[in-house]
């Protein structure tokens, strides 16, 4: 990946992340089963830090 393409995938991830948030907060306000997205968001946190550290590298 080159530098625009991690950059590009960072703000889909983000994106992403806000979009499990909202999601996260609406189902724990009904009490909803949760840890499917926090699995999500887990993931995509990780995911984000990979990517950022591979920017840091270029």
């Amino acid at each position: 990946m080159d530098k625009k393409e991690i950059e590009y995938r960072i703000s889909e991830l983000k994106l992403d992340y806000i979009r499990l948030q909202n999601d996260l907060e609406k189902l724990e306000s009904v009490d909803g089963k949760l840890s499917p997205l926090e699995k999500q968001i887990a993931s995509i946190e990780e995911e984000l830090s990979e990517l950022r550290k591979r920017l840091r590298e270029q």
